[in-house]
């Protein structure tokens, strides 16, 4: 095992050192200094496993690169959309297992490529989150997706790694959608009739939810009144918000058409799958103790608490791929540190939408 294969090893042993508490630990400065601590190795690591990556460091820094700054907002961060121009990856081609594509509309799509570690540390980072959200055991499933999302073998999107991963918490997922994305309402009225009485969850993507079940239930007068259940969605709100629904507009409409009270949803994306920042029942969205989240200006400085900026988003779980510490093309701003009316610690923040598209001056100079 050679110094870098050590290194891996080392943040992977972190990693599970992580998982055996909960996402959310109040003052767990242990894990704070770990994280930090994982970050750096993580730095270091794609910096030797990835020449690619290593050229563009060092075209960003313009100077000789400095693996340990003094605090991670010093750290170099990629632009998250060179995912869809370049083949990043620090594993070895006889390593990866699967390649997830993201569920953008562009035409352009990002491409990530996981090994066995990524992949597995992804499902139980996931896990964790979730079940500290919705509880460990299984129960009814009602996804709002097509079942062919997941049953393609040469389609494996941000939507399928999403259903995979949440139909862990489920039992017999039932599909509400048909394969042309129509609403199958005798699945959805059996769904209903079998589990309303009883804990329940429904997942799925934002836009889906709301354009292909809540609206067809209200245009087709269907109501389903059962305060059992919970809602989990993500993916994107740009077509919501094209249409001027509000957070708070969605849940009230979910709770009108379905009964369902507890809606949740999260931010998240392909390029950090399974480390994914879970909207609390006070309606923030939280890291845990496997993210972080910088907001910054336009030139790059950090954002004081409840200015407005681009958000950046750190994990540990890219292994595979150099997607630890993301510029996104979102804005948003932090709310909160460890004082989140929930109870649960940690830093929260919210998301304002999508930044107008602006290249991250400086990319274009590197050799790739």
């Amino acid at each position: 095992m050679n110094a870098n294969d050590e290194k891996k090893q080392v943040i992977i042993r972190n990693i599970e050192y992580l998982l055996t508490s909960s996402p959310y630990a109040e003052n767990d400065t242990a894990a704070s200094d770990l994280f930090s601590d994982t970050i750096s190795e993580l730095f270091s690591y794609h910096l030797k496993s990835s020449e690619l990556y290593r050229n563009i460091i060092q075209g960003l820094s313009g100077s000789q690169i400095t693996t340990t700054p003094e605090t991670l907002a010093d750290l170099p961060f990629l632009p998250v959309n060179l995912f869809k121009e370049l083949d990043l990856k620090s594993s070895p081609t006889d390593q990866i297992v699967k390649t997830m594509t993201s569920s953008g509309t562009s035409g352009q799509v990002s491409k990530i490529y996981l090994d066995k570690d990524t992949a597995r540390y992804q499902g139980k980072v996931l896990n964790s989150i979730v079940s500290s959200f919705i509880g460990n055991k299984r129960i009814p499933l009602l996804v709002i997706d097509s079942e062919k999302t997941v049953k393609d073998r040469n389609y494996f999107s941000a939507r399928t790694a999403a259903i995979q991963g949440f139909s862990l918490f489920g039992k017999k997922p039932a599909f509400a959608l048909n394969d042309d994305f129509t609403l199958n309402e005798a699945v959805v009225r059996d769904f209903f009739e079998q589990y309303s009485s009883g804990p329940y969850f429904v997942f799925g993507f934002t836009a889906l939810v709301y354009f292909n079940f809540l609206h067809i239930l209200k245009e087709r007068n269907l109501s389903f009144k059962s305060n059992q259940g919970t809602l989990i969605h993500g993916g994107g709100w740009k077509k919501l918000q094209d249409q001027a629904v509000s957070n708070e507009q969605f849940k009230a409409f979910t709770q009108d058409t379905t009964g369902i009270q507890k809606v949740h949803n999260y931010y998240g994306m392909v390029e950090q799958t399974g480390s994914i920042f879970f909207e609390c029942e006070e309606g923030h969205l939280h890291c845990s103790k496997y993210s972080d989240v910088y907001i910054r200006r336009a030139d790059f400085s950090l954002c004081e608490p409840g200015e407005a900026g681009l958000i950046q988003v750190l994990s540990l779980l890219p292994l595979s791929y150099p997607g630890f510490n993301l510029l996104t093309e979102d804005m948003g701003e932090i709310t909160s540190m460890d004082n989140c009316p929930c109870g649960r610690s940690g830093k929260t923040f919210k998301v304002h939408g999508r930044a107008k598209r602006a290249a991250i001056r400086g990319c274009s100079d590197v050799q790739y």
